[in-house]
């Protein structure tokens, strides 16, 4: 059986070496940048380039002929000091796909709770010369703090109330699988806006590309300015649901708010849920997005976050693993 895995493993490597060499990636194309901070360090062609090359992981991936040694060798650092689940394992399976490992650093357990500071932990860290490092983390910017110690990419999986790049570019993948373009698209984005690194970049990422943005929330969650043009803002879901192709919720960040920000779940859904009759407002082929997790009966509820034929709730999930093997592939390998 052991000698049958090794004789896989070989015609596997031969396979990718072949696929590699003779046939030259269509797509193939080096980012503008080293690191993966945010949407506004990186550019539309990176972008465009990055979701690409995410077609061709997802197709390979549906036919089981992925790259499954595109990053034999490699070794990445998963730093993750916030909770996680989609965007960890999202982005251990598409390292794991690419044939990378993954070291995992967990801050609990660590020289940290020692007393140790958190730059002395990265400068040890990146003298082990890791080929790059994933990272989540609770500091505003961190991820552009680590970037300036190492010698290798750093990719944000979300900072603070900041950045979440990956998520955007996920996001932006999903809704190109449904509407020709972004440009001239006018999207919905639907909840706490004021604390949510999702919605920051995904700001960024579609004023960029042409799209505009509606922002709906109640007062005290919008944010306070934005640096981007085409981006609007309500209070009411009627006026900002209207002519909406694409309708974005978000759950309330409650580890981020006061807890007296919001007192009422059931009187914040009545006002700002999306419904049925709320999803009335938005054009007849809008589609339904979140990015999770959501809180069903609070932002949404059961029968349009599940609907079959608009929500594409399930789909930015399938989306993740080939969207993340994408950015691992450009600038790991």
């Amino acid at each position: 059986m052991k000698s049958h895995h090794l004789r896989l493993e070989t015609l596997f490597k031969l396979c990718d070496k072949i696929c590699m060499t003779t046939f030259k990636d269509p797509t193939a194309h080096k980012l503008s940048t080293r690191d993966l901070l945010d949407i506004p360090s990186i550019t539309a062609g990176d972008i465009e380039t990055i979701i690409r090359r995410a077609r061709v992981h997802r197709e390979r991936l549906r036919e089981n002929t992925h790259y499954r040694t595109k990053l034999d060798g490699k070794v990445i650092i998963s730093l993750f000091a916030e909770p996680s689940t989609r965007t960890r394992v999202s982005f251990d399976m598409a390292a794991y796909r690419l044939g990378a490992k993954i070291i995992y650093w967990d801050e609990a357990n660590s020289s940290v709770a020692k007393g140790e500071s958190f730059s002395d932990t990265i400068k040890y860290l990146s003298s082990y010369k890791p080929d790059a490092i994933i990272m989540r983390h609770k500091d505003y910017n961190a991820p552009h703090f680590v970037a300036s110690q190492v010698n290798c990419p750093v990719i944000n999986g979300g900072d603070s109330y900041r950045a979440h790049p990956t998520q955007a570019l996920l996001d932006a993948m999903t809704i190109l699988d449904y509407k020709k373009t972004l440009e001239g698209l006018t999207v919905a984005i639907c909840g706490d806006v004021a604390h949510s690194r999702v919605a920051a970049d995904n700001i960024a990422l579609l004023t960029m590309m042409g799209a505009r943005v509606n922002i709906i929330a109640p007062e005290n969650l919008l944010p306070q300015k934005t640096k981007f043009d085409n981006v609007h803002f309500y209070t009411d879901m009627q006026a900002g649901l209207e002519n909406a192709d694409v309708v974005m919720m978000l759950r309330l960040q409650k580890e981020r708010m006061e807890a007296a920000a919001i007192p009422d779940e059931i009187a914040y859904h009545h006002e700002f849920g999306l419904t049925n009759r709320t999803l009335k407002f938005a054009k007849p082929d809008a589609i339904i997005m979140h990015p999770g997790p959501m809180n069903r009966g609070v932002e949404i509820l059961d029968d349009v976050a599940d609907d079959p034929s608009r929500s594409v709730i399930l789909k930015q999930a399938e989306n993740s693993v080939p969207l993340r093997m994408a950015v691992l592939d450009l600038l790991v390998s």
